[in-house]
Order: structure tokens, then C-alpha cells, then sequence
């Protein structure tokens, strides 16, 4: 488990019980509060390519926007880390559709995504298709963004429930992908953190196999470390059926620093 002064870490992927390839990726970085979930798709080896190119560009793009010398010294605004997040989505984007252009045997690689940075009270969360965040917060655990795909535009024009939708034979048809044209589509949105507070970012294989409540009430065992829920959460996946990459991150709220440098971990 990746551990900070005000925020606990742990993350697990697993390939699953269908696929022969892991197309997830996932990077937790405490020393800027960030965590990258993304879950590839083009087959072969090109999802597997998407996904990668999405963490490694991202990482480096915040992490440079972070730890520069003025950013040391002057505390960032909300508004601001929603703009980093969102131009490291953009430059990912752009990065992975290039390469797919100049290397033929990536064509139509892309990956969806879902991220989140934590600094100060504040957290921006990112995502773009169906890989999803979760918040448990006193007691209560939701879904905290809403998949960009075709079936949640069929729940939204109320032509169908969200209960027959887990068993609808096009629930992972996406609309919107990192990767797949100019410009992507990102939906970035800031939240207020509380002391408490349990973050759960997954991909589809996770949110495919287990219901809300069977993922809350892992969540809920107090008995267990983060590490240990994330194991639970996976091999409840794979009892499930197992049939895609599960991929989980979860974080906890410890203690919130207020002021001083730019460093709150």
C-alpha cells in the first residue's frame, strides 16, 4: 500500500478469468495526490498500448505542473487544478491518436479513463467512458460520475432503468474514449474532501460484475486494510464471471492540511 502523511493508498489490476491480455493500467503517485485508472481497448496489443501512453502522459504532464519552483511556493486554486486535469487528459488524447495514426498496427487503439487529484480540501475527478469513481462517505457509498455510454443515454431519456441496464446486451458501448479523435470529450469536476472519506476508481470489469451493494458493503468491513479490500473486491469479480481486466484504486481521507507550501502530502 502506497501510504502519505493524510492519505492512504492501494491499487490492484488483475487480468480476470476471459482475457489473455491486461488492457488496464493504473498509477498511484501520493507525492502529488494522484491516482490514473484506464482501461484499453483495440485489441491485440494496441489496448494495452492506449492505456499506458494515457498513465505515462499524464503522470509526467502533472507531475511537471506540480513540482515546479513557483508551484513550491505558491498554493494552486481549485479552478487551476481543474485546468491541469483537463489538459493532461487533452494531452494524452492527442498523444495516443497520433501514435495510432503513424503506427499502423495501433489503428483505433483508444482507452477510456477516470482520475483524481487531491490538494488541500479539494479533489478533481476526470473521466472519460465508463471507468468509474465511488464515494463512501459516513456511512453512505454512490456513484460520483456518470458513464459516458449508450446505455446511460437510454437511462437519461427514461427509455430504460437503471436496474435492467446491468443486464442490457450493449452496456459497454461507450460514447466517448481517450484516444479516437480531436478533441476528446472530458468531463472534469471538483469536489470538497472530508476527513473519512473512502474513493474507490475502477474500471468496468469491477462495476460489470458486482452490484452497488455487494461493493459497499466490502468497503464497509472494518476489519480489513485497504490492500485487503481491494483483493476481496477482485476475487469477488472473478467468482462473478471474471469476464473483463478488473482494475481498482482506493484512497482514504486521513487528515486535511490547510495553507502553508505547495507539498499537502
Amino acid at each position: 500500500m502506497n501510504k502519505s502523511n493524510s492519505i492512504d493508498y492501494a491499487a490492484q489490476t488483475d487480468v480476470g478469468l476471459m482475457r489473455l491480455h491486461n488492457e488496464d493500467a493504473i498509477a498511484v503517485c501520493p507525492e502529488t495526490g494522484m491516482t490514473v485508472l484506464a482501461d484499453g481497448m483495440g485489441g491485440y496489443n494496441a489496448g494495452e498500448v492506449a492505456s499506458e501512453l494515457a498513465i505515462a502522459v499524464i503522470k509526467d504532464y502533472i507531475n511537471n505542473r506540480l513540482n515546479g519552483f513557483l508551484s513550491l511556493l505558491i498554493p494552486h486554486q481549485p479552478d487551476e487544478l481543474v485546468q491541469i486535469v483537463g489538459s493532461s487528459v487533452e494531452l494524452a488524447n492527442n498523444t495516443i491518436l497520433n501514435t495510432s495514426i503513424n503506427e499502423p498496427q495501433f489503428t483505433g487503439m483508444g482507452t477510456t479513463l477516470v482520475m483524481s487529484l487531491c490538494y488541500g480540501k479539494s479533489m478533481v475527478i476526470a473521466h472519460v467512458g465508463d471507468s468509474r469513481a465511488y464515494r463512501l462517505r459516513g456511512g453512505r457509498f454512490e456513484q460520483i460520475t456518470k458513464d459516458h455510454s449508450v446505455v446511460q443515454e437510454q437511462i437519461d431519456a427514461g427509455m430504460i432503468s437503471a436496474e435492467s441496464a446491468q443486464y442490457s446486451d450493449i452496456k459497454n458501448l461507450v460514447t466517448r474514449a481517450v484516444g479516437v479523435g480531436y478533441p476528446v470529450e472530458v468531463e472534469v469536476n471538483l469536489h470538497q474532501l472530508e476527513v473519512g472519506d473512502l474513493y474507490l476508481l475502477c474500471s468496468d470489469g469491477l462495476s460489470d460484475m458486482l452490484s452497488m451493494q455487494k461493493m459497499d458493503e466490502i468497503l464497509q468491513k472494518n476489519n480489513q486494510t485497504l490492500q485487503e479490500k481491494c483483493a476481496e473486491l477482485i476475487e469477488e469479480a472473478n467468482l462473478q464471471g471474471g469476464r473483463d481486466n478488473i482494475s481498482v484504486i482506493l484512497f482514504k481521507i486521513n487528515s486535511i492540511k490547510q495553507g502553508g507550501l505547495r507539498h499537502l502530502f
